[in-house]
């Protein structure tokens, strides 16, 4: 009997970790989705920019404040957590506390200091950010997108957050044996007074019911992480680390219609000459993109890795003036399809059967894609380099040259440009009239 709560600590800690692998695969299948793009290139360049954004979150304190508050829960919520490690050795083997004996009291209680210090400040930014997001009036937490499960799993976390750092804070504060060793208890001895006139096996149960409520509760947190928002605080590292380096307003184009458009430029090529052979048909089964598959396998990384943090909507030129385009909600629109994808392949033993929705329409309307002035300002803003318009500009792609369904102005200015070499309607002979006018 004395060895079932070791037995029943392991039993936990491989569930939480399995689901945890389990939900890992499925991410990793789902992205893998996506069509193949070449990422491997400037390693060193790619490898600084993880460090700078995703470690030393570096575009986050574009905004001081709330860049500030996140550091603090970032950092605390992190560096609190290198305790679960002796929670994990104690569980397993049934000791307590068993740092406290292996490394010297002063370093443990630095240590034990430090945590409970940061264990306040998160619970202080937690309160903040719970404010700001629920009574505060700040737009881009009030967007359309932001009603329901978006808004109700933002305030799970803060309040995820808030369970845990009391339970760890009482979990130090019933700690007798702790308490007397008189080492790293900085905020918890303040919250003894409040357990006063308990007997010790009171005490006793209180501070066990507090440290197994804590890993179990790190143990579901963790596997949580998969159905929210804050799967970036895993996914941010490599997202920053396989984002786009090249110039933002530089856009991607088809071989095969750049060939096309040489072809057409060059007076002595011959359009019926034939391929080498040998040489491999370049041209797409399909222009742009219209459903989440036909999407590359970083922009759907991208996705998974939205914070849902406005902070690329309440900069979008077109939100401010009143259009219909969030980049945050194509980001969660693209996850939501995903997600549905990954979900019908898995009730159909691996085989995704066509379901009669498709990401552009039943998701993304061709009028929130058209408000889109590319203009950048979206990925510029995003704290951990995700890209909305590179999805836009995919999608836009397939309604022009899959669909001819461009606004009527677009599509006179591309007759204007086949027909008259430039987007206005008059002929190259009459283009300089304007010149002679008085």
């Amino acid at each position: 009997m004395q060895y079932l709560p070791n037995i029943f600590f392991a039993l936990a800690l491989i569930a939480g970790i399995g689901f945890f692998v389990m939900n890992v695969k499925k991410l990793s299948r789902n992205i893998k989705l996506g069509k193949d793009v070449n990422r491997t290139d400037r390693k060193s360049e790619r490898l600084k920019n993880m460090m700078m954004i995703a470690l030393g979150q570096s575009k986050m304190v574009k905004r001081p404040f709330s860049g500030f508050l996140h550091i603090i829960v970032y950092v605390g919520f992190i560096i609190i957590n290198i305790e679960v490690l002796e929670i994990i050795i104690d569980g397993l083997f049934g000791t307590h506390r068993v740092f406290l004996n292996v490394i010297p009291k002063s370093v443990y209680g630095f240590l034990i200091g430090t945590f409970e210090i940061l264990a306040v400040l998160v619970l202080i930014t937690v309160i903040i950010f719970w404010l700001r997001r629920n009574v505060s009036d700040i737009k881009r937490f009030m967007s359309r997108e932001m009603k329901g499960w978006p808004k109700k799993d933002g305030n799970y976390i803060l309040y995820f957050e808030i369970v845990l750092m009391t339970l760890f804070l009482t979990m130090n504060a019933t700690d007798t044996a702790f308490q007397e060793a008189g080492s790293g208890n900085l905020i918890s001895q303040f919250l003894v007074p409040l357990f006063d006139g308990f007997s010790p096996e009171a005490l006793h149960i209180i501070e066990r019911t507090a440290w197994w409520i804590h890993i179990l509760g790190i143990l579901t947190f963790l596997n949580y992480l998969y159905y929210s928002k804050h799967l970036h605080i895993l996914l941010a590292f490599p997202n920053t680390y396989f984002a786009n380096l090249n110039p933002k307003g530089q856009f991607n184009n088809l071989e095969s219609v750049t060939k096309e458009v040489k072809l057409m430029m060059d007076p002595d090529a011959d359009p019926y000459a034939m391929p080498e052979e040998g040489a491999e048909d370049e041209v797409p089964e399909k222009f742009g993109a219209s459903e989440v598959t036909d999407l590359n396998w970083v922009q759907l990384l991208n996705a998974y890795t939205c914070t849902e943090c406005g902070r690329c909507t309440s900069a979008c030129p077109a939100n401010l003036t009143g259009k219909k385009l969030s980049p945050r909600k194509i980001m969660m629109d693209t996850r939501d399809r995903l997600e549905e994808v990954g979900r019908n392949i898995d009730a159909n033993n691996g085989e995704f059967k066509d379901d009669g929705k498709q990401l552009l329409y039943d998701f993304i309307t061709p009028e929130e894609l058209w408000a889109c002035t590319s203009c950048n300002a979206c990925v510029e803003e995003c704290p951990v380099n995700i890209d909305p318009l590179s999805i836009i500009m995919d999608m836009r792609r397939y309604l022009v040259m899959e669909q001819s369904a461009a606004p009527q102005e677009l599509n006179m200015m591309m007759t204007n440009v086949e027909n008259n070499g430039a987007p206005w309607p008059y002929n190259q002979q009459d283009r300089l009239n304007w010149a002679n006018e008085e």
